[in-house]
């Protein structure tokens, strides 16, 4: 089955968005490996119910802002898959603080994961990746929308944007498309944690279309630029966020 399967490689991917993108790329007929940090279990879990729904899953321990764990990552993948396809960057951290009250520490976290990480993955997909692939990096509107307390976090994901549209131009003649999705305010459990029934509420009537985004619209959006639809489109950022921003 494997060998008439384009095989993906999710990071961040034992839960939240990274699981149902994961999940839809599965019953999109691609191979899946579950990137996961830490929880193996989770990623055990994934695995095994896209396995049980007819789809090959193999879940691969990783830190993405190591990058001999990110050759071992693209390696696992091609010796289980036999190669990668497509890469999608959705291993991300936030912590919320205004600017002057940063710890080196909490900056130096969401650096290393959020932007090093990324760029590890970019760096080991540019060697690795067969012709004709996909990748697509996960950012934010919070780009767009600039929200207070979001400043370090939303810094390394405007890094992200800028590596997308670069490597994009770089990957010239291997028919590769470099992406981004940007998602507004998610209902995942890691964003509802912590905050009041109020506050959902009105991040809720933000949009237009007045609701969060799901982990299944997320994944969507990244289905569609991985598909043969989205093969044109090359370079860009798309806000999948209901119009907030």
């Amino acid at each position: 089955m494997t060998q008439n399967r384009k095989v993906a490689i999710i990071t961040g991917s034992s839960r939240g968005i990274g699981a149902a993108i994961a999940t839809r790329l599965a019953k999109d007929g691609l191979a899946v490996v579950i990137n996961y940090a830490g929880n193996a279990a989770r990623a055990e879990e994934l695995a095994a119910t896209i396995r049980r729904d007819g789809g090959e899953a193999l879940p691969v321990r990783a830190d993405v802002s190591d990058a001999a764990a990110v050759a071992t990552l693209f390696d696992a993948a091609e010796k289980a898959f036999g190669g990668v396809d497509v890469l999608v960057n959705n291993a991300g951290i936030m912590t919320l603080g205004r600017i002057v009250d940063v710890d080196d520490a909490a900056f130096t976290r969401q650096v290393d994961i959020n932007f090093r990480g990324t760029f590890n993955t970019l760096r080991q997909a540019a060697r690795q990746l067969r012709n004709d692939g996909r990748v697509v990096n996960l950012s934010t509107s919070v780009v767009g929308l600039k929200f207070e307390n979001y400043g370090v976090y939303a810094a390394t994901k405007a890094a992200v944007e800028t590596l997308t549209a670069i490597l994009a131009r770089e990957l010239r003649g291997r028919n590769i498309t470099v992406n981004a999705v940007a998602p507004g305010p998610t209902a995942t459990d890691l964003f509802l944690e912590g905050k009041s029934p109020e506050l959902i509420q009105k991040l809720s009537a933000m949009s237009p279309l007045e609701r969060l985004g799901t982990p299944v619209d997320i994944a969507a959006a990244v289905a569609f630029l991985v598909g043969s639809d989205g093969a044109w489109i090359n370079g860009q950022t798309l806000r999948a966020n209901g119009g907030i921003v």
